[in-house]
């Protein structure tokens, strides 16, 4: 647990984290449901973002021996992610989403504006929290890569499962299933990436996946 106490830690989670909190602020102005102010939503992620990313500054590179940034991805790779995430986004356009719509229209954008704000909270607070965060504190308590990688794609399909338990109407089991099976190879992609070129190839990833909604 030293390792979050360290300076350098401290600072790089705090600085990541208020990019979080800035990159959040346009989704939390135009959130519906929101019941207290801004500032208190904002106040929220800040502190929860530095613990998060000090997490993955702690421990992410240490027990993994791969980079959190890695500022240099071959050309093959990023080509390949380009055309992995583009036919994702072809296939969750065409399948996914015209039922989705339909069911949960909150969860897609109205507007450009909308979209902008949805994707800008996705990369900056939900990717931290479902893949980069529980990613290293599970590499810290295992020491292994693979069952640290398998875990997190876990807990992913776990916040998934509770998303649907407490909504308030839930999903038939078939699309369900469906969805299931979804999140379970979005996910495995994402964990596979952040271990092959860092936090910046999976933000490329999903960037281009959330690109689709834009399509209407």
């Amino acid at each position: 647990m030293r390792d979050l106490g360290q300076p350098k830690v401290l600072q790089m989670a705090v600085l990541a984290a208020l990019g979080s909190a800035l990159a959040s602020c346009p989704r939390l102005i135009l959130w519906p449901a929101a019941r207290y102010p801004l500032w208190y939503y904002e106040t929220l992620m800040f502190l929860g973002g530095t613990v998060l990313w000090a997490f993955v500054f702690a421990w992410s590179e240490k027990y993994s021996q791969r980079p959190v940034f890695a500022w240099r991805v071959p050309w093959w790779e990023f080509l390949l992610v380009t055309a992995l995430g583009t036919v994702v986004a072809a296939v969750e356009h065409l399948r996914v989403d015209p039922v989705l719509r339909t069911r949960i229209p909150e969860d897609f954008p109205a507007s450009t504006q909308q979209w902008a704000a949805m994707v800008l909270f996705s990369l900056a607070f939900t990717t931290l929290f479902l893949v980069f965060a529980p990613f290293a504190w599970l590499v810290r308590l295992f020491r292994k890569v693979r069952v640290a990688a398998v875990l997190t794609v876990v807990f992913g399909l776990f916040v998934f499962w509770m998303k649907n338990e407490n909504a308030t109407s839930q999903l038939e089991p078939h699309l369900l299933r469906y969805l299931f099976v979804s999140r379970l190879i979005s996910g495995a992609i994402s964990v596979w990436l952040y271990l092959r070129g860092g936090a910046l190839l999976v933000w490329w990833w999903q960037l281009l996946v959330q690109s689709r909604l834009l399509l209407g």
